[in-house]
């Protein structure tokens, strides 16, 4: 049994079946990647994990709990922490502040913009934001805008900022959308460093292959919303309905 459990989802916008009779089980401390050509559904069934769509049928379990009908704080709460395809970090504060308020966040259980001058005097914030920061090779930009930042440094700082509310399943949509290639390959580093050195699940969607079987452990492929094969990335890579799925009948 693993730490994430879906069973039988099944999601309908309309006349449009987005997802049907998805079953899934990810295993505790792995990395386990879902792919699929666009409109296969992943983003669908992504947002099912965190509560932002209900589906119409089905579960949804994190560590033997379901978490349909509960608000993305509450998910957080629970152990699960997302990465968004656009990094999702305040440009207007510096790298040091994004941290200072996902710290303060984890500790009082509420982010509050308003506050964040006064996060400078709290000790114990500051510490754990400074050594999120150092162990993410930031601590050196800790005074830069974020919004100056190249688009892989944003997005290490927000897997930092999700990291400050100890997850125990990491959720990543697309990490290295847009990203030039020396970005993705460390950001790929930085996945597998976290990946090794943490008690953590992680859970990826995401088109860049490369990326894929540089992570994952086990991969979900979907098509028109149905798991098409679940497998080892060597397996995947070989495999007819994949390529069919992706390339077309000629392949």
């Amino acid at each position: 049994m693993g730490i994430l459990e879906v069973k039988n989802v099944n999601k309908r916008f309309g006349g449009l079946q987005a997802l049907g009779d998805v079953n899934l089980s990810v295993k505790e401390n792995s990395c386990h990647a879902i792919i699929g050509p666009n409109g296969a559904g992943k983003s669908t069934l992504l947002n099912c994990f965190v509560g932002k769509l209900i589906p119409d049928t089905g579960s949804v379990m994190f560590d033997g709990q379901s978490v349909l009908g509960r608000t993305p704080y509450e998910i957080n709460q629970m152990g699960i922490s997302r990465v968004f395809q656009t990094p999702e970090i305040f440009g207007d504060l510096t790298v040091l502040e994004n941290m200072l308020i996902a710290c303060f966040a984890k500790r009082d259980g509420a982010f509050r913009m308003h506050a964040v001058e006064n996060m400078h005097n709290e000790r114990d914030i500051v510490e754990k934001a400074e050594h999120m920061l150092e162990e993410m090779g930031m601590i050196d930009q800790k005074d830069d805008h974020s919004a100056s930042m190249s688009r892989g440094n944003k997005r290490r700082l927000e897997i930092a900022m999700c990291l400050s509310q100890d997850p125990r399943l990491l959720l990543l949509d697309e990490p290295t959308a847009g990203m030039a290639r020396a970005d993705t390959n460390n950001t790929i580093d930085l996945l597998k460093q976290i990946k090794d050195e943490r008690d953590i699940t992680i859970a990826i969607i995401e088109h860049d292959m490369h990326v894929v079987f540089s992570l994952a452990d086990r991969i979900t492929v979907l098509a028109q919303g149905t798991p098409l094969v679940e497998d080892d990335p060597e397996n995947i890579k070989g495999n007819p309905k994949v390529r069919e799925a992706y390339l077309g009948e000629a392949a």
